[in-house]
């Protein structure tokens, strides 16, 4: 029997619809993804293929990570330099215009625009290109082209992806060499080829199949079909699993093993043969429908490989599957006990931050009242009440960086990302260290960028990295010298802000030691205070963001210190979006009349210090209360406009006071200010969340505690009115 080569290239028909073609249905994929808006997570930061984005005259604009990788360029070699046909062999390219030329009855030019002429016209088109990477070596890809246009459907640019077609080709050349199908499979003793005609019986049985299953050609040649030395029970499983995916009965036979292909559907699949001597091996088999030249089909091949290897290999693997389960627990109890230390770390930390910043909060609120007092202090008490502040304060920043860090380490940081503005935080922080420039002789100069740039990031935290930075560069300047911040666009959608200062310059030795905990670089003995950890949490909290720091030094220049961050469109407000901020009152006008403030804390020190603060205040009667069920009793017979809450209380917490409070209609519409030590992010959120107006934590600021406090007794009175509303509308 004369057995016809397989074709390839050509549609067969079938009752179903046919498959796609793989490289449409793969376009038509990448197209969709377009439409939806994902171009850059899922095609353009992709490695695996190549994404170059052009503008409407075919100069590249976007060069992804894999046409890097593919051509060998970087995307700032090509961005805004040159199209796509300067690397593309030259050759092809005037191939393709003549091809096109004389397809579409009109003269297309040998160069960009042969590439994309087709997807110009609405024109779905892939097409096979050789590519010229930079050291001058060739790839052989296959590129899909799509036009961009904009909302009134004009052509802006055109997007070009490409794949590695090497593989494929070798394949083809392969191919091509051995030039002996029949030779090359048929002889071969590694694997069975096994040919019937189109109703299965066996029509050649080559050397391969004969080692495999022990039958001779003789003995089953026009006698049987593959199905019967296959598993009888693994032929009727796949007949089921068949008729239900395609939805039309097969017969638990011959036919199960090529319906697939008989419908020109591509089909591998696995299968245990049954050897002459009754033994078993497992088998991946690989079947294609024989046609004749008018594409009629008179038989089948199938060619199986021997998978007792591979099936040996995996349940090997499901053994360690089992052993590594066990493992699994033993490591899922480790992380609990890991998770366990962790808490209690972070509940010691909490824990160590309330008990300094309880007596810190005298030591800076007395500190800050003697400062602000009338009559003021004489110059030798002034200098002495700054030494305290400054100590003082310092303090409160060595507790916080020890905090963050532990925070960061333990993976419990909350960061809150959203679009802001570079301008205004660089502002904010300009206001902030001026007075620390002014004391050192440094001027610090701001470049402002031409154009407005946002980034996504935490604020609070950006700020915090920022006047780190500026900090430094102050303090390890030189006398005299300068700062300058700048910020400026960079490629991939990043925003870079740079710090140079006229300091002595780090040796490389010390750069690399630079982002090590408590690491002060031989600055101990210095006269500069710090811990070294700054700039570790720094790069923590940059890291965590998702940027990048870094750092370039020259010693007897200075160094530049520069954070990337993601770039962020900016978000405009309205007029009148903002709601107004009350400010407190410059001071109290005769006659007016007394508010009552009851504070529950349980410190003394603490407690005479809001004393003393709200002495300054004619209008205001304190009331105090140790503990909060005394605090509650108070609150009902006094009536407070405001309360100041401790929350580490003894008896039940001021969380639990603030519950009661705001339980009782008589209460709830009092204004609550959490006035506590506990300062961990947690704490705050947990206490804003439990229902306080406000969470100041201490040490305690004297404008900020008096700020909020002029906020609460307006929002008082606010509430006040609304609830004697309430209570009289019928």
């Amino acid at each position: 029997m004369k057995l016809a080569r397989p074709k390839t290239g050509k549609q067969v028909a079938i009752p179903a619809p046919a498959a796609e073609p793989r490289g449409t249905m793969k376009a038509r994929r990448q197209s969709a993804l377009l439409k939806t808006g994902a171009l850059q997570s899922a095609i353009l930061n992709s490695a695996n293929f190549s994404s170059i984005a052009t503008d409407d005259k075919g100069v590249i604009q976007l060069f992804n990570i894999g046409a890097e990788r593919m051509l060998g360029y970087a995307a700032a070699d090509v961005m805004n330099l040159i199209t796509p046909a300067d690397f593309s062999d030259p050759q092809e390219v005037i191939q393709r215009a003549q091809a096109l030329s004389a397809e579409f009855g009109t003269a297309i030019a040998p160069g960009f625009e042969a590439l994309v002429f087709k997807a110009s016209r609405g024109i779905e088109d892939i097409y096979e290109l050789t590519y010229l990477r930079k050291n001058g070596t060739c790839l052989p890809a296959v590129v899909s082209v799509t036009a961009l246009r904009d909302a009134q459907h004009t052509i802006i640019g055109y997007l070009l992806i490409g794949t590695d077609n090497t593989a494929r080709k070798q394949a083809e050349e392969a191919l091509l060499k051995a030039g002996a199908l029949q030779s090359a499979i048929f002889n071969s003793a590694n694997f069975s080829s096994i040919a019937t005609d189109a109703k299965g019986v066996i029509q050649i049985f080559n050397v391969g199949a004969e080692r495999m299953l022990g039958y001779t050609a003789a003995e089953v040649m026009n006698k049987i079909t593959p199905a019967d030395i296959s598993d009888p029970q693994e032929v009727i499983a796949r007949a089921k699993a068949l008729s239900e995916e395609l939805a039309t009965p097969i017969e638990p036979g011959f036919e199960a093993l090529v319906f697939k292909a008989s419908r020109g559907i591509e089909d591998i699949y696995e299968l245990t043969y049954i050897r002459k001597d009754g033994s078993r091996f497992p088998a991946v088999v690989s079947v294609t429908a024989l046609r004749d030249d008018q594409d009629v089909i008179i038989g089948y091949l199938l060619i199986g490989t021997d998978n007792t290897a591979r099936k040996k290999i995996e349940a090997e693997r499901q053994r360690l599957d089992q052993a590594l389960h066990e493992t699994n627990l033993e490591l899922q109890g480790a992380k609990v006990a890991a998770e366990r230390a962790n808490r209690a770390k972070s509940d010691f930390l909490s824990s160590m931050s309330h008990e300094l910043r309880s007596p810190l909060n005298a030591i800076l609120g007395f500190a800050q009242l003697m400062d602000s007092g009338s009559p003021p202090p004489t110059a030798p008490q002034k200098d002495s009440i700054d030494q305290i502040l400054q100590a003082g304060w310092y303090l409160l920043e060595l507790i916080n960086e020890v905090l963050d860090l532990a925070l960061i380490e333990s993976g419990r940081l909350s960061l809150s990302m959203e679009p802001m503005s570079l301008a205004e935080v660089l502002g904010d922080c300009q206001a902030m260290i001026e007075p620390q420039a002014r004391k050192s002789a440094i001027s610090v100069g701001f470049c402002t960028p031409d154009t407005p740039l946002f980034v996504k990031a935490d604020r609070t935290r950006v700020k915090q990295i920022f006047v780190n930075l500026l900090s430094n560069a102050i303090k390890y300047n030189r006398v005299g010298g300068t700062v300058e911040v700048s910020c400026r666009a960079r490629p991939g959608g990043r925003v870079r802000v740079s710090f140079q200062d006229t300091g002595e310059g780090l040796p490389p030795d010390k750069l690399a030691q630079l982002f090590q905990p408590f690491n002060r670089l031989g600055q101990e003995a210095g006269i500069e205070e710090g811990t070294g950890i700054g700039l570790v949490v720094c790069k923590q909290l940059v890291e965590l963001m998702g940027g990048e720091i870094g750092v370039d030094s020259t010693v007897g220049v200075g160094s530049l210190f520069w954070i990337e961050l993601n770039a962020a469109l900016g978000i405009a407000v309205p007029a009148g979006a903002l709601p107004a901020v009350a400010t407190a009152a410059a001071g109290v006008a005769a006659g007016t009349p007394m508010r009552t403030v009851l504070c529950v804390e349980d410190n003394p020190a603490n407690l005479l210090l809001v004393a003393r603060l709200l002495a300054r205040r004619p209008d205001i009667q304190l009331l105090s209360a140790k503990d909060g069920r005394r605090g509650i009793e108070m609150a009902h017979a006094a009536m407070p406009e405001v309360i100041l809450m401790d929350i580490n209380l003894p008896g039940i917490s001021g969380l639990t006071a603030l519950k009661i409070l705001a339980g009782d209609p008589a209460t709830a519409h009092i204004p609550v200010i959490a006035l506590s030590a506990n300062a961990m992010p947690r704490d705050i959120q947990k206490g804003l969340e439990a229902g306080f107006f406000r969470y100041l934590t201490k040490p305690i600021k004297v404008n900020e505690f008096m700020d909020t406090l002029d906020l609460a007794l307006q929002a008082a009175r606010t509430r006040s009115h609304d609830a004697n509303h309430e209570a009289t509308s019928p």
